[in-house]
């Protein structure tokens, strides 16, 4: 059995081994274990000496993990990738100050560019969501955004700073020459068969630019309501008001809680070849077939509300806007519902009812939103534990009841210890807490009535909204998540 795995530096290419070596007798080194052995991935037909020779390269144990041969390449061309960077960056570091000073010329260096590369492809074999440099005192800083949370990543010299940076912005097309003011780009990259688009930002800071990448994977598949984690009742609620002829739906919840997903599985439950449904977004995450999807660009003055007041004379069946962040989009999407369309959006609140006085706030007419409101779905999204190294623990008393909301006392739950799969978090993947609120004619007199946020969150306990948190709790029960990772996301 494999030991459990602690995050260490990455491993490096040890002296001794080539790449031809690793490829011909299909092994590879992966990663530490906390015992200091080194995990070690093989083929069911690799030559056992080839092992023995990792083994004494590293001079460590070394503990054998099973893989497929196109794996063991993809680990061969990473691990060799990136001692070929080194040697090169360390080349070009001790004659740094004989290159020219263009920034340009130096962003087209061979270890900038293999550098930024390899951070991509990093990124990507990582599912990481996004790729973080931040300037700082001592240089650049690289994270990967994994699973919602922050962790470390490659990182360039610091002589390299502003090498990195106008390399990416230069394949972004952006201007080299302005580090002043924020900037916006795109990039579109092919790895494999996949195609990436890379969403670019810089913002100047006090040390120099920082750059966030985000990644979007246009290979990928829209996920449907079914794979989000709902329980049964939010589930079947949701396919009801997802069917409906007209009315508005919303989703809410912080950035990067995965609002936009949840419409795509709305979206799903559509029959898009006999009805028209169209989309505005910013940016575009999936294609999703038979449905037309417009992308919002400001520079040339398409806003969600300019391009929702076009596609209105689309004749639409169903359409998705997907932000509602001023009061020309609000009132646009709420006539839009008052005249025969099902409109699915997005806001930006902390819970379900609070998208009542957010709507009343954008100038929206009370009696409209009673009107045309149908449903808001407010959602976070918290980590799942990882199967490969879940194990039984006693979580703090305190937590378990600020999560379950009453004191329980000492249980055993179950959490991750971390290996190889989940690159030592513990956990792998993400999925959804929800509250659902499903608008009764009590909630719609109520919202006329211009009641206050606490009579209509009672009104909504009463029609049977079950609370994030209680969501949450519910799920640390099934085992999917951990108690401590409900309380991180949920804070009220």
């Amino acid at each position: 059995m494999t030991a459990a795995f602690v995050a260490e530096p990455l491993v490096t290419l040890a002296a001794g081994l080539t790449r031809d070596f690793l490829l011909h007798h299909r092994v590879c080194p992966k990663a530490f274990a906390a015992d200091g052995t080194l995990i070690v991935a093989v083929t069911e037909d690799a030559l056992i000496a080839g092992a023995d020779d990792v083994a004494f390269a590293y001079q460590r144990a070394i503990s054998l993990e099973v893989v497929s041969r196109d794996e063991v390449e993809r680990l061969v061309e990473r691990l060799t990738t990136r001692a070929e960077r080194t040697v090169e960056l360390a080349r070009i570091d001790s004659s740094i100050d004989d290159l020219a000073t263009d920034v340009r010329d130096l962003a087209n260096q061979p270890p900038v560019i293999r550098y930024v590369n390899l951070l991509v492809r990093d990124a990507y074999d990582a599912g990481a969501s996004d790729i973080h440099l931040e300037a700082t005192r001592t240089g650049l800083a690289a994270r990967f955004r994994v699973d919602g949370v922050l962790v470390p990543a490659p990182e360039p010299p610091s002589q390299l700073h502003h090498a990195v940076v106008s390399r990416i912005k230069l394949l972004a097309e952006l201007d080299i020459a302005e580090r002043r003011r924020p900037q916006d780009g795109r990039i579109r990259v092919r790895l494999e068969a996949r195609e990436l688009d890379l969403r670019v930002s810089t913002i100047p800071t006090m040390f120099g630019e920082s750059v966030v990448l985000r990644l979007l994977d246009h290979g990928g598949r829209a996920v449907t309501l079914d794979e989000l984690g709902m329980s049964a009742r939010v589930l079947n609620i949701m396919a009801q008001l997802s069917a409906r002829p007209d009315g508005m739906l919303l989703v809410t919840g912080p950035t990067g809680s995965g609002k936009t997903t949840t419409l795509y599985g709305a979206l799903q439950r559509r029959d898009a070849h006999t009805e028209k449904i169209i989309t505005v977004e910013d940016p575009i995450e999936y294609q999703l077939p038979g449905i037309t999807q417009m992308p919002v660009h400001r520079q040339a003055g398409v806003t969600f509300g300019g391009a929702l007041r076009a596609i209105l004379r689309q004749d639409p069946d169903v359409v998705m806007i997907g932000e509602m962040r001023d009061q020309e989009t609000a009132e646009i999407s709420v006539q839009a519902a008052m005249t025969g369309h099902l409109v699915f959006s997005t806001l930006h609140t902390n819970d379900a009812v609070s998208a009542i006085p957010r709507l009343l706030d954008l100038g929206i007419p009370d009696y409209l939103v009673s009107a045309t409101l149908e449903g808001v779905l407010a959602q976070r999204l918290v980590r799942r534990i990882c199967d490969d190294c879940r194990v039984e623990y006693e979580p703090s008393p305190e937590t378990v009841a600020a999560v379950a909301g009453r004191p329980i006392g000492r249980l055993t739950l179950l959490r991750g210890t971390g290996c190889p799969a989940c690159r030592g978090t513990g956990f792998r993947g993400r999925l959804g807490i929800f509250e659902l609120l499903a608008v009764t004619d009590d909630l719609r007199d109520a919202i006329a009535a211009r009641a206050s946020r606490a009579q209509l969150r009672m009104l909504a306990v009463e029609a049977g909204l079950v609370p994030l948190r209680s969501d949450g709790w519910q799920k640390v029960e099934s085992g999917l998540t951990t108690v401590e990772e409900v309380a991180r996301v949920v804070q009220n």
